[in-house]
């Protein structure tokens, strides 16, 4: 199991600063988790991944489900053992990448019934079983299977998805048998309403963490602000809060304002194996020109191992050539970036200054090299 504690509150925001530990060690919160989809952070090794800050990385129920295998990894000895990492891992249910498979699955009170995107094979992922792949990876925080509704359909079906998450989080919590934490779901889309039927009904149940989901589906930047300001004071202040899927540097201060806890997002590692990288100064798209002679880190204040040796130039050089060192380095600095971020975070939360301290962070984290 975990315990988590909030050992700090800033003055003038939601902000708040806590400790969240696992059988495989502590982490500081708020934290961002890096995504590591098939048991691994593109491009990273373990010692890089932990060198960087991470103390917790999220794995892919259903890619790893499906690829090499739950029961190849239980025999194997765990998810932990077989990429070699020994910090926390999260795993999600599944339950978002059948949302994102939407003309290849079926929605039924039972389960969900979907196609492989790899072969076309059928299967059925019921609560049950999404427990079961989780167990068998040895998470040490577990996500209950949930029906994740785009913000595009109608109100009566987003309230379908509240219900049916609803009962199949009571299944997941039923089949759980190992010591593994698990987090509930809140759903409900834009509605109010609906967010306050589905956490409260959710924050009655014996969960030991809360995610709000449903979130970064179609909506606006300001619609997943509004939505992530309501949802979070509803749930219990005891217990560690998580926004899946969210997002730029900009969406974490913003959300962490609101009281979140911890965050994953593809969006550092993604970006930076396209050369968009994270500075305090905004994102940096490396390919450009202006930067062909640019003698400088790409953060003056970042201490990554990246920001020490190599120059703008260097990097651009690195991407333009197709080097695999492009992808690397550029992952690690993102990744890095995150944690700093993260780390710069808690210390204003602690100092009672956050909401001052990210509203001057904001304007620079917000801005793009090709503004100006």
């Amino acid at each position: 199991m975990i315990s988590f504690e909030v050992a700090a509150k800033d003055r003038g925001s939601a902000a708040r600063a806590g400790l969240l530990v696992t059988p495989r060690g502590p982490a500081r919160t708020p934290a961002f988790m890096p995504v590591g989809t098939y048991g691994a952070v593109k491009a990273l090794t373990p010692e890089e991944i932990r060198g960087s800050g991470a103390a917790v990385i999220l794995g892919n129920t259903y890619h790893l489900y499906l690829r090499p295998g739950h029961e190849l990894i239980r025999r194997l000895g765990g998810l932990h053992r077989f990429m070699g990492w020994d910090g926390s891992i999260l795993t999600d249910s599944g339950g978002f990448q059948v949302f994102s498979l939407a003309p290849f699955r079926k929605i039924r009170e039972e389960g969900a019934e979907f196609r492989s995107h790899l072969d076309g094979s059928t299967h059925h992922l019921t609560p049950e079983l999404s427990i079961g792949i989780q167990e068998a990876l040895g998470a040490d925080i577990m996500m209950a299977l949930d029906v994740c509704a785009p913000a595009s359909v109608s109100r009566d079906e987003i309230a379908d998805a509240v219900g049916l998450t609803l009962r199949w989080g009571r299944r997941c919590l039923d089949a759980r048998q190992g010591a593994g934490a698990l987090f509930g779901i809140v759903q409900g889309g834009p509605h109010e309403d609906l967010r306050r039927e589905s956490a409260g009904a959710l924050t009655e149940l014996p969960f030991d963490g809360f995610a709000i989901g449903g979130v970064s589906v179609g909506e606006s930047r300001d619609e997943i602000d509004r939505v992530v300001s309501l949802t979070a004071p509803l749930l219990p202040e005891s217990h560690p809060r998580y926004l899946m899927g969210v997002g730029t540097p900009r969406d974490l201060l913003v959300s962490i304002g609101a009281g979140v806890d911890m965050f994953d997002c593809v969006i550092p590692t993604r970006n930076a194996r396209n050369g968009l990288l994270f500075t305090r100064e905004g994102v940096i798209h490396i390919k450009r020109a202006q930067y062909e002679e640019d003698s400088r880190p790409l953060d003056e204040s970042c201490s990554c191992e990246v920001c020490r040796r190599h120059s703008r130039a260097y990097l651009r050089h690195l991407y333009l050539t197709r080097e695999i060192l492009s992808m690397r380095l550029n992952t690690l600095h993102n990744v890095s970036f995150y944690q700093e971020l993260m780390r710069r975070a808690r210390e204003a939360i602690v100092d009672g200054g956050f909401a001052s301290w990210a509203a001057a962070a904001l304007p620079g984290l917000s801005r793009t090299d090709s503004e100006g």
